[in-house]
């Protein structure tokens, strides 16, 4: 599943889910990196 994680104020990176983390954050997977960051949630209009 594609999401994307916000890592810190102004970077966004869409990646594979890899995993939810015990401190809220999540895990994507790019091009055999793994990154941790925040969830960005979709807006709802």
């Amino acid at each position: 599943m594609l999401r994307t994680i916000s890592i810190g104020s102004s970077i966004l990176i869409q990646g594979m889910f890899v995993k939810k983390l015990a401190n809220g954050l999540m895990r994507v997977a790019v091009d055999g990196q793994t990154f941790d960051g925040r969830p960005v949630t979709p807006r709802r209009t």
